[in-house]
């Protein structure tokens, strides 16, 4: 099955995964997908073509399922907005030697603890990501649902966050003056 969107969303740096389900839960939302381990690899050629024009294919197996993910190149703003376009398929290492067959090799992984939260009659989604680097709320949706529900959580926009985990990380390891590898547990 294929999706085709586009996507807008933002992150949010929460202290940890459990004063996060606090103010969700707090604020009315609910649990729509549990938590699950997210294992991403993100291919690109030798030249690191698509990492060069900001796009992104990824192959992401999470609960038992395995997803194609291209992205897009952002449009600036101060939520990030590009295409998405998402494929499930019935085997990871299927995919993978298609793209290796294309010239598409691994070129960085990265692991995720990823709970799905929704209010009802609302529209958007918050995903709350557990990664190597912290605890982040991405929060999916409309522009004006994604300040209107920010605010709510007592969030502003200087909090927003539009950058990609491969760009956090690369971030964290510099403070950390650590040499990057791959976002992995």
């Amino acid at each position: 099955m294929a999706h085709g969107s586009h996507e807008t969303e933002i992150k949010l740096a929460v202290a940890n995964a459990q004063s996060a389900r606090r103010l969700l839960r707090a604020n009315g939302f609910r649990v729509v997908r549990p938590r699950v381990f997210e294992a991403n690899t993100v291919f690109d050629t030798q030249t690191l073509t698509l990492r060069k024009s900001s796009t992104l294919l990824r192959v992401r197996e999470a609960g038992g399922t395995v997803k194609v993910t291209f992205k897009g190149k952002s449009i600036p703003g101060r939520h990030k907005s590009r295409e998405e376009l998402e494929l499930a398929v019935s085997h990871a290492g299927a995919m993978t030697a298609i793209f290796d067959r294309l010239g598409y090799r691994p070129s960085w992984r990265y692991e995720k603890y990823r709970t799905e939260f929704h209010q009802p009659g609302r529209a958007g989604v918050i995903m709350l990501d557990e990664t190597p680097i912290g605890a982040y709320l991405e929060l999916e949706g409309t522009p004006h649902w994604i300040d209107r529900t920010a605010r709510h959580l007592g969030f502003q926009e200087s909090d927003y966050i539009t950058a990609s985990y491969g760009r956090l990380y690369l971030d964290w390891c510099a403070r950390r003056r650590r040499k990057p590898s791959n976002m992995v547990f």
